[in-house]
């Protein structure tokens, strides 16, 4: 997702509405982005310290090892 693409999204959102954003910083699929420039960080790096936000990073990947490998080494 690109930067414009969270901001679309976040920019049309109603009172009352949450969203919840998930993914890996570094499985991007496209050649044009990457893990400091996907949606995603962007909306982490604007939005981490204001007060209506919430984020987690979690170290422990569910995947299988063969996914592991290929984030890493791909």
């Amino acid at each position: 997702m690109r930067p414009l693409d969270v901001k679309t999204i976040i920019t049309r959102c109603g009172a009352g509405t949450k969203i919840v954003f998930t993914g890996d910083l570094n499985q991007i699929d496209t050649p044009y982005l990457d893990a400091k420039s996907n949606g995603l960080a962007y909306l982490i790096s604007r939005f981490i310290n204001e007060e209506n936000f919430c984020y987690l990073n979690l170290k422990d990947s569910v995947r299988s090892r063969l996914a592991e490998q290929g984030t890493r080494l791909l």
